[in-house]
């Protein structure tokens, strides 16, 4: 079973950046694919994007160009840059890694 932490969500004016992370434990995750989901208030949960054990990576079409998926197999840990944010990126962001979930970390956007 693996779990998964995710940090770096934060406060940002519109335009800004953040980078979250998510490390995994338990298990080793370079051998699955990964993905970062997101949930704003009253909306179901929505695909950002992912990357695959081979570094393909794949975007929702709202962030495609802004954010960027990445990961450190070495650390165990995947990556999402997220760039030129716009207020309606605001959401909790999660981790997911086949039936696992993080439990989320918060992405404020001020306009």
């Amino acid at each position: 079973q693996v779990q998964l932490v995710e940090s770096g969500g934060g406060l940002v004016q519109a335009g800004g950046s953040l980078r979250l992370s998510c490390a995994a434990s338990g298990r080793t995750v370079s051998s699955y694919t990964m993905g970062w989901f997101r949930q704003a208030p009253g909306k179901e949960r929505e695909f950002v994007a992912s990357i695959t054990w081979s570094g393909v990576t794949y975007y929702a079409v709202s962030v495609k160009g802004r954010f960027t998926i990445s990961r450190d197999n070495a650390k165990n840990t995947v990556y999402l840059q997220m760039n030129s944010l716009k207020f309606e990126d605001t959401a909790v962001y999660y981790c997911n890694c086949r039936q696992e979930w993080g439990q989320g970390t918060q992405v404020t956007v001020s306009s």
